[in-house]
């Protein structure tokens, strides 16, 4: 079955291409999903004229990610956490607390596009690194911290 993709699929392909799936993912996934349409004589004419408007998209997002990790490289970003012994965290310093701490800093990023090489066990620095747009990676530091007994 050849499909049309509305959207960008990692494992497909880009928004605007044809590609060729299984019958059963094209029917059962991609089509109900809206993700993609069939590949007739009648959507290839309306995907052509939708390609500039799709790659004026494109580049409009690229644009944005490009300008938010701009920002996000001069961020740097504290965290004050309990500490036992040898200087380690009582649990460890989540995407999602990460996540809490940048929005408090005005800068909105999802917890799905953060990318932690290791869970955060330890006080010390850290780079932690952003997936913004396919294209487009960006990094801050973080700083875990002791955090002062009142």
């Amino acid at each position: 079955m050849q499909v049309i993709l509305r959207e960008d699929i990692p494992t497909l392909g880009k928004a605007g291409e044809v590609v060729k799936v299984r019958d059963g993912y094209g029917r059962n996934y991609l089509l109900p999903r809206k993700k993609a349409v069939l590949a007739d004589a009648k959507n290839l004419k309306a995907v052509e004229s939708q390609k500039k408007q799709i790659e004026a998209q494109r580049a409009k997002d690229r644009q944005k990610a490009d300008e938010a990790a701009a920002k996000l490289a001069t961020l740097e970003l504290t965290i004050a956490r309990d500490v036992g012994s040898n200087d380690r965290l009582f649990g460890s310093v989540t995407k999602v607390e990460i996540s809490a701490a940048l929005r408090e800093k005005g800068v909105q990023i999802d917890k799905h596009l953060i990318e932690l090489e290791a869970p955060i066990k330890t006080i010390g620095t850290y780079e932690v690194g952003v997936k913004l747009h396919p294209e487009v990676k960006a990094a801050f530091k973080l700083w875990v911290v002791r955090q002062e007994k009142k």
